[in-house]
């Protein structure tokens, strides 16, 4: 196979990773932001991520971790503590399943086009920020990545 049809491949491969997963993702180190963008429906299956997560007795263990996306550098993990860091949104389950609960409640009251920041309802004093960007319903998560087209 030649190797721009390799290419394409791999690229169609991640298109439909971030089509499955309902959202789009990336990290902004020089804001310490991490940008989840999606319709609230996609958003809404990082909270059911969450919830799964939180759910799980066999996460109760630190440091269990899982990771989200074509490139699985987001990662959901259990820590002592509620954080946001570059690498993880991480907590003690119940916190998790809280910030579950708080992400399903604000994407029922937010619009396409609005922003919902997380980071001083959930870990405060972390160093990065959690910033859900809410789109309209026919939002494709793939377009977002320039990295599939």
């Amino acid at each position: 196979m030649p190797s721009e049809a390799i290419n394409e491949a791999i690229n169609e491969a991640t298109r439909r990773e971030w089509r499955e997963l309902g959202f789009y993702y990336d990290r902004d180190d020089v804001q310490k932001i991490w940008r989840l963008v999606g319709s609230r429906s996609g958003l809404a299956n990082f909270a059911d991520a969450l919830a799964k997560f939180a759910a799980d007795p066999r996460n109760a263990r630190q440091s269990e971790h899982e990771h989200f996306g074509p490139y699985f550098y987001l990662e959901v993990g259990s820590w002592p503590h509620a954080e946001i860091t570059d690498h993880w949104v991480a907590g003690p389950l119940p916190s998790l399943e809280r910030l579950s609960l708080n992400i399903r409640k604000l994407l029922s009251g937010v619009k396409p086009g609005q922003a919902v920041l997380l980071r001083s309802s959930f870990a405060p004093s972390s160093p990065y920020e959690l910033r859900l960007e809410v789109t309209p319903d026919n939002f494709d998560p793939a377009k977002e990545d320039p990295r599939c087209w």
